[in-house]
């Protein structure tokens, strides 16, 4: 059941109705094993965080950040910040030091909470260069300090601050008197384009969050959550707080690349995640079938059609399948299906968010027919996640980003665009009224940016109004519908598209190397590098093949013509990727200006 306290006495709450329970689990990477955290022990440690801050000095509605990957240390100090109602600003562990410099100006941040080593070293520099910055406070005790840092204290130095809590007075005082217009967040977008833009998170927009999803998502305190992404995303961020609210256990995964080792040792129940973690076990699990022998090829591939039949066909459409149907996909359900999840450490589940970005219908297709319960979504920062699911007590149509929650307007808007109302939506960007003043309009509708349609009580989303190119010939061009298209083949693991006052459609190609290595060795083509492969022609001619095939469906002027393989993916060090790996596009059209031209060549 829902907890509705507000969020500055939500883990005590919670702490009376659950005790000695898990509230929260992280991997100990000096012991080799999972640790816990009782409901207990997570109101003690919210408890002491709040007193360190008032010791502090910290005042109500003053910005502390944190700079860190997921770690349980975040959750007791934003939950410690919102007992005495200040305002916590996550920023992305992977952010630049000049990020981290423009975000402490512009939210004027005294305190900074940092994660690891590579987190102190630039939020160290920025303390010296940015005399508003008074402390850094550290969270793995492993950190080596600066030798001329003699300001900065260990997390464990933080709490003893708080001990005897000496000031609980007055955190009861400041925890009574919040308003639910209060800033509880500012989140700063990692946009594609220009600088972030702080935007800002009230109490009411949670709280009104959390009452809409109680019909949209049969979630319980039985259920064990993997968090994945990180908490500085609004969509785990939100997600994590909802989850909280129910009284589930939260397993806090802390390095994304032991996300599937995680899986397999926490057997999470729920896990919320971007497409492209589905399209990576989608192209894992061809990959398996690809190499397996002859017979167990075919029981594979006959398990997922049955299941797509089954699953996507019939349960999603709300219908009831053929008994002879039924039975034959019970039998693979305990079986290879079965043995599916359970190599993924998904066993145990019970349904699995996914927004983001959109879902290519392949993608979707599958992980329905493996029986797994994906529920696919859409939002923004701006949105406080949700605007819409999918729901398993409705029909589901592919495709789809679900439908609207009750506390949301949306209205499509001039070139369709998606505008959006409610009490779930910000108020607006931190000290940027002119940006503000340019998203909602005088009516009060934020402009989302997207273009979509509703049919059927489901939204649909087509394009980024931002993102459509036009040819030199007049066409129009949705680059992420042909992206989302044709980055579901094994052999790409990422494609730009490029077209804009082009007379036609070309794409630069970040291969899966490993596949393409093994074509190479396999068809005896010889290359030296990376470099040599990417360039063979043998090799293009292979990716733009399979491109070729995915693209049929396609309009002529919207098929690509032209392809570069790169022999480097792009990167956060190079300006080409966000905090949240979108691909920056004027970045990557400059970096790669000499191979694009190339393209165009008579």
């Amino acid at each position: 059941m829902l907890n509705e306290t507000p969020l500055s006495r939500l883990i005590h709450s919670q702490a009376k109705r659950y005790g000695k329970r898990t509230a929260l689990m992280y991997r100990d990477y000096d012991l080799g094993r999972w640790c816990e955290y009782s409901w207990d022990e997570f109101s003690h440690r919210v408890r002491l965080v709040s007193n360190a801050l008032l010791s502090l000095g910290v005042d109500v509605q003053e910005n502390i950040a944190t700079f860190s990957q997921n770690m349980p240390e975040c959750l007791f100090v934003d939950f410690g910040a919102y007992g005495i109602r200040a305002v916590t600003i996550p920023f992305y562990a992977t952010s630049s030091e000049a990020q981290v410099k423009y975000i402490v100006s512009d939210a004027n941040i005294r305190y900074i909470f940092v994660g690891e080593q590579y987190q102190y070293d630039i939020a160290v520099r920025v303390m010296q260069i940015g005399p508003q910055v008074k402390k850094l406070i550290i969270f793995d005790p492993k950190v080596k300090k600066n030798p001329q840092d003699r300001t900065s204290i260990y997390f464990d130095e933080f709490l003893a601050l708080g001990e005897g809590f000496p000031y609980d007075a007055e955190v009861e005082l400041r925890s009574s008197e919040l308003q639910p217009d209060e800033l509880a967040n500012i989140l700063y977008t990692s946009g594609t384009t220009g600088l972030s833009k702080g935007v800002m998170q009230t109490h009411r927009q949670y709280s009104a969050a959390f009452r809409a999803h109680v019909p949209a998502l049969p979630l319980s305190d039985k259920d064990v959550i993997l968090d994945f992404l990180p908490f500085t995303h609004i969509f785990e961020r939100a997600w994590s707080y909802l989850c909280i609210s129910y009284g589930c256990t939260l397993a806090v995964n802390q390095r994304p690349q032991d996300i599937l080792q995680s899986m397999l040792e926490v057997h999470p129940t729920c896990m919320s995640a971007v497409p492209r973690f589905w399209e990576k076990v989608y192209a894992g699990v061809l990959e398996k079938i690809n190499s397996s022998n002859a017979v167990q090829r075919t029981l594979m591939l006959d398990a997922l059609r049955v299941g797509k039949e089954y699953n996507v066909k019939y349960r999603m459409r709300g219908l009831v399948p053929p008994i002879g149907l039924k039975m034959k996909y019970k039998f693979y359900e305990k079986t290879i299906i079965a043995l599916l999840l359970k190599n993924l450490g998904l066993e145990r589940q019970n349904f699995f968010p996914t927004a983001g970005a959109t879902v290519p219908v392949e993608v979707e297709e599958f992980v329905h027919a493996c029986g797994i319960g994906m529920l696919v979504g859409y939002g923004l920062t701006e949105s406080t996640a949700t605007v819409s699911c999918d729901r398993w007590n409705r029909p589901i149509t592919l495709g789809s980003v679900g439908r609207v929650l009750d506390c949301v307007e949306v209205k499509i808007g001039e070139n369709n665009e998606i505008l959006l109302k409610g009490d779930t939506i910000t108020r607006g960007y931190y000290r940027k009224a002119e940006v503000t003043a340019n998203a909602i309009d005088a009516e009060g509708w934020f402009h989302t940016g997207d273009a979509g349609y509703m049919k059927d009580g489901e939204l649909f989303l087509t394009d980024r109004i931002k993102d459509l190119f036009k040819t030199s010939n007049g066409k129009y061009i949705a680059p992420q519908m042909i992206e989302t298209k044709l980055v579901v083949d094994r052999y790409i693991d990422q494609i730009v598209i490029i077209a804009d006052q082009h007379k036609f459609v070309s794409a630069l190609v970040i291969p899966n190397y490993d596949l393409l290595e093994d074509w190479a060795k396999k068809n005896h083509v010889a290359f030296g590098s990376r470099a040599e492969l990417c360039c063979n022609p043998e090799v293009v001619q292979l990716v733009m093949e399979r491109i070729e095939t995915l693209q049929q469906e396609f309009a002529h002027y919207e098929q690509v013509k032209r392809i570069t393989l790169l022999p480097e993916p792009f990167s956060m060090e190079h300006g080409e990727l966000t905090n949240t790996l979108k691909v920056k596009r004027p970045v990557v059209y400059q970096n790669y200006k000499a191979e694009i031209d190339k393209m165009y060549e008579e």
